[in-house]
């Protein structure tokens, strides 16, 4: 009995060592799901009743310089995920429902780490597609791993051209590219005042910023127009002060230029207390968000280029005149899902381009009637279609594989209407609210 009792108490002790063995040690960094739980790694997933459960895998920037756009683009898809799962899924030919999950990490807007965490989420977590964070920079270190395994991946967020010209196979690209930011800038300025001659470029040294700064550059030039100032600053920069200095001695008819959310603003605000004299001033990112209008005064007059407005008028009406296939809800159900979603936030076109990203991946899915990655690219290298976004369709050159070319962007102005400030769309002429506010008060 008592040899008995030894054994069974030492075979307990082994299971009980084999269980803590087998156990997960709690120290790994997890991925935050959709669900707002945690998990290490997830799969595609079959319930063996034809239905599907397929990952997306993104970083966002929960900390760091990009927060607030990256937010709201995450914002954007996941009300889009909520909404395809709620609906029951993609039906596919075949019966199978695929449904969505997401495995998300914060890449604190950091290069490194985005490097890091994609390959994670290609690797360990099993990702089937992938979304790109939010900035050009973080963009275009992703792509290079998304490519390595064979990942698709829509970008959204994302407006440099280059990322699109390194051979790539599997990245597409949402927004208009870089290229094309500013030039609609100019011509607008062109139209209002044949005159001006003198413009100043005031831009920060990043990747997007510079890309936008430099077409621009060349585009202006072309026109003749006269670049007085060409200057970039650090994206930490807070003191604008010696910039607008050189502003004041160059004194230019315009001023083009900004970078994000953050420094654009704070150098508008600047720009005001200095009383700086400009008739034209445009800042790529800032103006479109909404808390821009928080500048108060130093908003009015302020022109920007947006990605996507509420106001853009493009709907199945407008996709038929246009001789292109309509998918997807229009501007006005999208405002009030998300406002609805978020306690009222009104959306930027940083999260119709979250939403539009997961929207894209939808409709290419539903055209391969497939979740496999090589029918997923074939279906996206056909796509041309309007969607409350705008026109989408991609390069399938193997000069720019992926590099969006039906998307163009629409410019905002900051007005006040007597009743507060409002946002107006002011080019292309054919989609403005409002006449220009020209010049600047």
């Amino acid at each position: 009995m008592k040899r008995t009792t030894l054994f069974l108490i030492f075979g307990y002790l082994l299971f009980a060592l084999i269980l803590v063995a087998c156990s997960p040690s709690g120290g790994e960094e997890e991925a935050a799901t959709d669900s707002g739980s945690e998990d290490t790694a997830a799969e595609s997933t079959d319930s063996g009743g034809g239905d599907q459960t397929v990952v997306i895998g993104f970083t966002a920037s929960q900390t760091g310089s990009q927060n607030v756009s990256s937010t709201r683009q995450v914002n954007g898809l996941n009300l889009w995920m909520s909404e395809v799962n709620a609906a029951g899924g993609i039906e596919l030919s075949d019966g199978t429902k695929v449904t969505f999950t997401a495995v998300t990490y914060d890449d604190e807007s950091n290069t490194d780490r985005v490097q890091e965490l994609y390959t994670r989420l290609a690797t360990e977590d099993n990702a089937d597609f992938l979304i790109s964070p939010y900035s050009s920079g973080l963009t275009a270190a992703s792509a290079v791993i998304a490519e390595q395994y064979g990942k698709v991946m829509i970008t959204t967020g994302a407006a440099s051209d280059d990322t699109y010209k390194q051979g790539l196979t599997t990245v597409y690209q949402a927004y208009t590219p870089a290229s094309r930011y500013l030039t609609g800038a100019i011509d607008l300025l062109q139209t209002l005042d044949p005159d001006v001659s003198k413009i100043a470029f005031v831009y920060e040294n990043s990747k997007f910023s510079t890309d936008v700064v430099e077409a621009a550059k060349t585009y202006a030039e072309s026109l003749g127009y006269e670049v007085v100032l060409h200057e970039g600053y650090d994206p930490e920069t807070t003191d604008f002060g010696p910039f607008i200095n050189k502003i004041q001695d160059a004194a230019p008819d315009a001023i083009l230029g900004g970078g994000h959310f953050q420094d654009g603003s704070t150098f508008a605000r600047q720009l005001n207390e200095k009383s700086i004299d400009v008739g034209f001033f445009t800042l790529l990112v800032a103006p479109p968000e909404p808390d821009f209008a928080d500048l108060g005064e130093a908003a009015v007059g302020v022109i920007g280029p947006s990605q996507w407005e509420p106001q853009a008028a493009f709907t199945a009406a407008s996709a038929a005149e246009a001789g292109l296939e309509w998918y997807g809800i229009e501007s006005d159900a999208f405002v009030a899902a998300y406002e609805a979603a978020y306690d009222g936030e009104e959306p930027s076109y940083h999260s119709a381009g979250g939403y539009a990203a997961g929207l894209i991946l939808q409709k290419a899915i539903m055209d391969a009637d497939s979740t496999d990655p090589a029918a997923v690219g074939a279906a996206l290298d056909a796509m041309d279609l309007l969607t409350f976004f705008g026109h989408i369709k991609f390069d399938t050159t193997a000069e720019a594989h992926g590099l969006q070319i039906g998307h163009s962007m629409v410019y905002i102005q900051w007005q006040d209407d007597g009743n507060g400030l409002a946002k107006q769309v002011v080019w292309p002429a054919e989609g403005a609210t409002a006449e220009t506010l020209y010049p600047m008060p």
